[in-house]
């Protein structure tokens, strides 16, 4: 039976190389002299800090551009709240969000049943998803529904088999 992988992972040394450009260009930029703005990557985490909440609004867009540009999906990001921290300065902490969780695997799973596809059956297996069917334009068609579908996370389609 042919069968696909529904996965979200994050390339971590994508988003590790779009930090470090990102703090080089804060340290060059002139609209960020002397507002202690700095962003570091943490495990599975990104630290920001800044002076004020609009340079770390700055700051922010700053991390998303370069994400962006080394092709890493936005969604991969959850944001935590604006922390105030010592000397008027404030904070902020971005997780990466890698692999389905329990409640993302059953609303995946629910979609893909309310396909209405013959033969097509989906599992949760860890932290992705098994979807089996007999006839592969059908798999191929769930594809297409599931890229259409915004879901809150990145998906990437691997282990194709027939």
């Amino acid at each position: 039976m042919p069968t696909f992988d529904v996965v979200s992972e994050v390339d971590e040394q994508e988003v590790r190389n779009a930090v470090d450009q990102a703090a080089r260009e804060v340290a060059q930029r002139f609209d960020f002299k002397n507002t202690n703005s700095s962003v570091e990557m943490g495990d599975g985490e990104i630290n920001m800090a800044s002076l004020s909440e609009d340079r770390l609004a700055a700051l922010r867009q700053v991390l998303e551009e370069k994400l962006v540009k080394r092709k890493v999906s936005l969604k991969v990001l959850d944001y935590g709240t604006v922390e105030n921290a010592s000397g008027g300065s404030v904070r902020q902490t971005a997780t990466l969000q890698a692999g389905i969780s329990q409640e993302k695997a059953k609303e995946l799973n629910k979609f893909i049943k309310a396909l209405g596809l013959k033969g097509v059956q989906s599992s949760t297996q860890g932290d992705q998803l098994r979807v089996s069917a007999k006839k592969r334009d059908h798999l191929q068609d769930v594809i297409a529904a599931l890229k259409e579908e915004d879901f809150g996370l990145p998906l990437q389609f691997n282990n194709f088999r027939d």
